[in-house]
């Protein structure tokens, strides 16, 4: 006892490098003691034939030989070679080990989705968990040489209790001659889909769950069984393991100390141990024999895979998992921190210094000044505060702002006439009727008001995706003594005050201007099938386009003066009849 816990205490005093040094299994000097015995002896062995076994005039062709050497010896890209074939080595190595089989989840859901604590269901449960571990046998038999030792055929599977002779005579029944490591997943498969039949797995989803953790398994055994077959190329392994060896050939020549007295470069000392060569051998000759140890990490290597622990392991945890453990908890009690919001568990001595504070970001014990911590106004809604609410909602833009932006789809919406100002035509054609003298002076007297409203309510910013129509049917209001403007003469037939009668021209030299007249003189036009209805009669007179450019010409605006009647059906939103006038005016451009 006392002996023991001496020894303990000897170890926990031991720095970390003295216990690298004093490890012996699995270390790198297990591995390397022989090849560098037989280096030291081989460097010694040369290095008596110089100094005392050659003639003057050999030792000059020695001493050639040794300059040859070392300055050519750098020519092996050593480092280069090896660090690859290492890298493809352990990324494989470790790909294997991440392929190992273990059963933990699989077994978690098979205790929880296969209900019944009967016989029959304590049964299933542990051949299903019976068949996984099966598989896993199977297949570590197939690449590992400890597990194939311990299991040499299937018979001993059987006596060992991982199949039953009826399990066993199926699968000599079934035999091919290819691995069979996987008919016990076809098995699990099968018995699991017989449970959810007979109502021990309650819902599809369930299996389903159940299912897929079982193809990961297998999924797993197949990783396994491929990198057995395949394997790092045999040339691959040769190159690296030949430029290695032929690069300390070189250095029992080159590595040489030679005579100080005849003053050759790079060699004013005579040393008798090469320190930094047999470091290189080392690290070098190391690397190599790493790489070949972790190739294959099913053999019987001191840092090989313990994979008959992994069986043992397996079993034993996941019969306990699904039998003993099935449905058998511990009853619930409030834990230590039940009142407690921020629980703090407590430290050993030892731990103590560990501790720290959270962490809440580099940024967090950044100070500032009061003032730098005010914000800032900001200048472009300064600048834009004169528009107002109301400007901004309309699509209004000041003089030093930029036009908004178009696309294909918007440009489509626009009337004609803007769409050849925007390609560069002749703004002043309108859509191919001139302006009058009346017109000029319409826009004269409002030019106090909103740019809205002097433009066409369809060409307004804005007016495809939001119309702005009125809100209710009060009658547009002008100023006295001014009449409306021709724009909107258009729509003021359609307020409530003018809802019985009809518009007429009132003099034949202004073709824009309109009289109200009793509803009895448009009466005669009316259709008899929609007498009922209310209805208004709309003139417009268009100017002759003779002077616009032929290409701006329509068949129906070809003409010296064109009566228009649009009918405007009393909806009561003028929306509707704007979009109808619309049409009449441009029937080819799409909405």
């Amino acid at each position: 006892m006392t002996v023991t816990y001496s020894s303990q205490v000897a170890n926990a005093r031991l720095g970390s490098f003295s216990r690298l040094l004093l490890c012996w299994r699995g270390s790198i000097y297990k591995l390397l003691y022989g090849e560098f015995l037989v280096f030291l002896i081989c460097y010694y062995i040369t290095r008596f034939i110089y100094r005392m076994a050659l003639t003057d005039d050999q030792q000059v062709i020695f001493e050639k030989l040794t300059l040859y050497c070392d300055s050519y010896i750098q020519l092996i890209p050593i480092s280069f070679v090896l660090g690859f074939y290492v890298t493809l080595v352990v990324t494989r190595w470790w790909n294997q080990y991440e392929n190992l089989p273990w059963p933990d989840r699989l077994m978690n859901l098979v205790s929880c989705f296969v209900e019944g604590k009967d016989e029959q269901g304590r049964l299933l449960r542990r051949t299903l968990m019976r068949y996984a571990n099966l598989g896993n046998v199977l297949i570590l038999r197939s690449v590992s040489a400890a597990v194939y030792k311990r299991f040499p055929s299937p018979q001993h599977l059987v006596k060992a209790g991982f199949m039953t002779p009826s399990e066993h005579k199926h699968l000599q029944k079934l035999s091919l001659p290819h691995n069979s490591f996987w008919m016990p997943w076809v098995w699990f498969a099968n018995l699991s889909t017989k449970a959810w039949i007979e109502g021990r797995i309650r819902d599809p989803v369930l299996l389903q769950s159940l299912l897929n953790e079982m193809n990961t398994l297998r999924t797993q055994c197949g990783q396994l069984y491929a990198y057995d077959w395949i394997s790092i190329p045999l040339v691959y392994t040769q190159v690296v393991t030949v430029a290695v060896y032929s690069f300390f050939l070189a250095c029992l020549m080159g590595r040489q100390f030679l005579n100080p007295a005849k003053a050759y470069p790079g060699h004013e000392m005579d040393l008798v141990v090469p320190l930094f060569t047999f470091l290189q051998f080392f690290f070098y000759a190391g690397w190599l024999k790493v790489a070949e140890q972790l190739i294959n990490p099913f053999g019987e290597d001191d840092d090989d895979f313990e994979t008959n622990w992994i069986v043992d392991r397996s079993l034993q945890v996941s019969l306990l998992a699904v039998d003993e453990m099935h449905q058998d908890l511990p009853p619930m009690e409030r834990d230590m921190y039940w009142n407690e919001p921020e629980p703090h568990p407590p430290y050993t001595a030892a731990s103590a210094q560990s501790r720290r504070p959270s962490f809440f970001g580099s940024t967090f014990n950044i100070s500032l000044d009061k003032e730098d911590m005010e914000f800032q106004p900001d200048p472009e809604e300064e600048e834009n505060a004169h528009t107002g609410i109301a400007g901004r909602f309309r699509g209004l833009q000041s003089h030093g702002r930029q036009p908004p932006r178009t696309n294909s789809k918007t440009k489509l919406l626009w009337p004609k006439k803007e769409v050849l100002s925007h390609e560069g035509q002749p703004k002043n054609l309108g859509g191919g009727v001139r302006q009058d003298t009346s017109d000029k002076e319409d826009v004269k007297a409002w030019k106090g008001e909103d740019a809205s409203k002097s433009a066409v309510l369809y060409g307004r910013s804005g007016y495809h995706s939001a119309p702005q129509t009125p809100l209710s049917h009060t009658p547009m209001v002008f100023p006295p003594g001014q009449s409306a403007p021709s724009s909107l003469r258009k729509v003021s037939g359609m307020d409530d005050t003018v809802k019985d009668q009809s518009l007429q021209p009132a003099t034949p030299r202004s073709k824009k201007s309109f009289e109200l007249l009793p509803e009895s003189a448009g009466a005669s036009t009316e259709h008899p099938e929609v007498s009922h209805m209310r209805r208004k009669t709309v003139e417009f007179n268009l100017t002759d386009m003779s002077e616009a450019p032929e290409y701006l010409r329509e068949p129906h605006l070809g003409q010296s003066t064109s009566n228009i009647h649009t009918i405007l059906k009393d909806c009561g939103d003028p929306y509707w009849a704007l979009e109808n006038n619309r049409s009449v005016l441009y029937p080819n451009q799409g909405h």
